[in-house]
């Protein structure tokens, strides 16, 4: 039987051997943290390799991922279907083992990370969608969802201002079931770290209201097996357990920066090998080891028994279990297509003129409650960016019911948390801000988008119409710059109908996060007919048309659709013959088939104007070297927000003038 060292052995072997292969890669966490991998996922780690998607399994994240060869080499080990192929081809074209995890890939990575600080604090969301929906489903007779999330972090993670935001949350709402090593090296890439972060980490996760376990010796099996006892002990509180370790554990390069980001090197290799008492080939693991690691009969156990625990559960609350494997599952409540009707004709029907952030507020009225995965929150904007409903509780920490959240002025952290909700899966969550601040978030934005969660965000205030709270608060780049984001769909609506059109898109784009881009200001009802209705969806279409082929095509969205509109009019009126084209979702516009694009904007027409109160540079793939665009060219100023748009030239006077100087060409 192999020891314990031998086992952890196993791992940095595996790292070395792939690193050095690719030439590329990290090799110092890994070997770090070979020892606490070994305590966490032999000892206690609930999981089953044969079905990487057992619903009540323990989740893992590793938040410094770069230590991904960690990850690799543990799913090999255990027994996922995970071959040694795949890790010879170490961050190769095609490969399941990328530099950093991604979700899924290989199967058992529960999260993609890298971008630091953000794996622990989706992990924060991870644990507060187990308590929720624990609160939600189990009886007094049966449980079944209990199980942990744990979280590797290094001192980088730590760092980063996100979790601080995250673990604050996380201590406020007593998860106790989440559970964070931190490998404790004092080792960055610039070196020791003394020099820039000194503080004392402890003293704060206990401010936090956490529990704080060790300083341990990370390298020490029975320290770290006391430590996880006692972390799984504490219900009542999230646990940070803190790792002494050597970066580089074993090799020549340990304790030092030269560890982290580059290969060791053949030497260094072979010297660290000895040092480990390691003696096997590349890529070889001794088939002892490999029955010591080999999880698969103890978690298809574990689920087997789980099995048994549902099947009664489900037989004694059926309509409860089916509403927990639907959720689970991901997939809309079977009356949704009723639900997203009524939404649809109601704002058809009444034809408010409303600002955006309250036609999708009218909007969430209906689907908060018929859609009971949904979990709202804001970032301390709660009655300005309307995602508070009639039908909104708040969130209990302790009691962990509710389906809103109150996150505080934590965008960035509000973000990754509602990350977390997504991929533990149960949840849709939504929440709000100005779109100004939707700077903070946009890491976690563009990590949604890599891994295709349905997540939602309302970003309000979305232009110069915000008025007197000046330029800070009066995005001009940040649509174009979330547009620009592979895989996420930014909608910004003109009126009622758009807006519950862009909510009914975000909740049936399973893998596909949405922005919502909402004003502030109060805009105008547009009638359509039931096929202009319909087109809504399609991202863009025909708002209003002239008789005959357009001499000239008015694009816009949101706010300033009403300017195109009064031109058109004006111009038709004139006898020139112009076009509206509302484009709320450009994405999706470009996505429908060339006949469509064809048809909204014919290739003959050349003479096109775009108008956004916003970053021009992103319209000219629409209107070509032969149009205009009227956009914003500078930041905003204080002053009322009527006031702002005739400063900056969103009239129709001026859309007219820029319309008949592109005619006159």
């Amino acid at each position: 039987m192999p020891t314990r060292r031998q086992c952890a052995n196993a791992i940095r072997a595996l790292a070395i051997d792939a690193i050095e292969k690719s030439r590329s890669g990290h090799p110092g966490a890994p070997l770090g943290m070979a020892d606490m991998a070994e305590a966490l996922w032999r000892h206690g780690f609930k999981h089953n390799p044969a079905n990487p998607a057992w619903l009540d399994r323990d989740r893992f994240v590793l938040s410094n991922g770069h230590a991904s060869m960690l990850q690799y080499a543990v799913l090999h080990l255990t027994g996922y279907d995970f071959p040694i192929e795949e890790i010879k081809n170490f961050r190769q074209w095609g490969s399941q083992t990328p530099g950093h995890p991604e979700r899924g890939l290989p199967p058992g990575v529960e999260m993609t990370t890298g971008p630091l600080g953000q794996g622990i604090s989706s992990a924060v969301g991870m644990a507060l969608a187990e308590r929720m929906l624990a609160a939600q489903f189990n009886t007094p007779e049966h449980t079944v969802v209990d199980h942990r999330t744990y979280a590797f972090c290094g001192d980088g993670c730590l760092m980063e201002g996100v979790s601080h935001e995250a673990c604050s949350l996380a201590g406020t709402w007593g998860l106790g079931k989440l559970i964070v090593l931190y490998d404790s090296n004092g080792i960055s890439i610039d070196g020791k770290i003394d020099a820039w972060f000194s503080e004392d980490v402890g003293a704060r996760f206990r401010a936090y209201r956490w529990q704080v376990i060790g300083p341990i010796d990370g390298h020490d099996s029975e320290a770290l097996d006391k430590a996880l006892a006692e972390a799984r002990a504490d219900l009542s509180r999230p646990s940070l357990i803190i790792c002494h370790t050597h970066i580089g554990f074993g090799s020549p390069k340990a304790d030092s920066a030269a560890s982290h980001g580059s290969p060791l090197g053949e030497s260094a290799s072979d010297a660290t090998r000895r040092a480990l008492d390691w003696h096997e080939p590349p890529f070889e693991i001794p088939q002892d080891i490999y029955a010591a690691w080999d999880a698969r009969a103890a978690g298809q156990a574990a689920e087997a028994a789980w099995n048994e625990t549902f099947a009664a559960y489900r037989q004694a609350n059926p309509e409860l279990a089916a509403e927990f494997l639907r959720r689970m599952a991901g997939d809309l409540p079977a009356d949704w297509a009723a639900v997203a009707k009524a939404m649809l004709a109601e704002a058809v029907n009444k034809a408010e003129s409303l600002a955006t952030r309250v036609a999708s507020q009218k909007a969430l009225e209906h689907l908060v409650g018929a859609l009971p995965e949904m979990i709202g929150g804001a970032a301390d904007l709660s009655g300005s960016v309307g995602t508070l409903t009639s039908k909104s509780e708040h969130l209990k920490p302790g009691a962990y019911t509710g389906n809103y959240i109150s996150y505080g002025v934590r965008e960035f952290g509000m973000s990754t948390v509602m990350n977390g909700l997504a991929l533990h899966g149960g949840f849709i969550p939504y929440a709000g801000t100005f779109m100004a601040f939707s700077d903070q978030a946009k890491n976690a934005v563009r990590l949604a988008a890599i891994m295709g969660l349905r997540v939602v965000w309302a970003f309000t205030h979305d232009s110069i119409g915000v008025g007197e709270d000046g330029p800070t608060h009066q995005p001009v780049e940040q649509v174009s710059t979330l547009r620009l984001t592979p895989n996420l769909h930014l909608w910004r609506p003109c009126d009622t109908l758009e807006t519950a059109v862009a909510w009914q898109s975000a909740l049936e784009s399973r893998e596909i996060p949405t922005c919502l881009s909402l004003s502030r200001q109060k805009l105008p009802f547009f009638e359509r007919d039931a096929a202009q209705v319909a087109a809504v969806s399609r991202g863009g279409y025909v708002l209003r048309d002239c008789q005959g082929t357009p001499e000239i095509i008015l694009l816009a969205t949101g706010s300033e659709v009403a300017l195109a509109v009064e031109a058109a009019e004006q111009l038709n009126a004139d006898g020139r013959r112009a076009r509206v084209v509302s484009m709320p979702c450009a994405e999706i516009f470009d996505a429908q088939d060339a006949a469509w694009k064809e048809s909204v904007l014919p290739s003959a027409v050349r003479c096109r104007l775009a108008v956004e109160a916003a970053s021009p540079d992103y319209w000219y793939k629409y209107v070509g070297l032969d149009g205009d665009v009227l956009g914003m060219h500078s930041f905003g100023a204080s002053a009322p927000g009527s006031v702002m748009f005739e400063r900056f030239g969103f009239t129709t006077a001026n859309v007219l003038e820029k319309a008949r100087a592109l005619l006159r060409k």
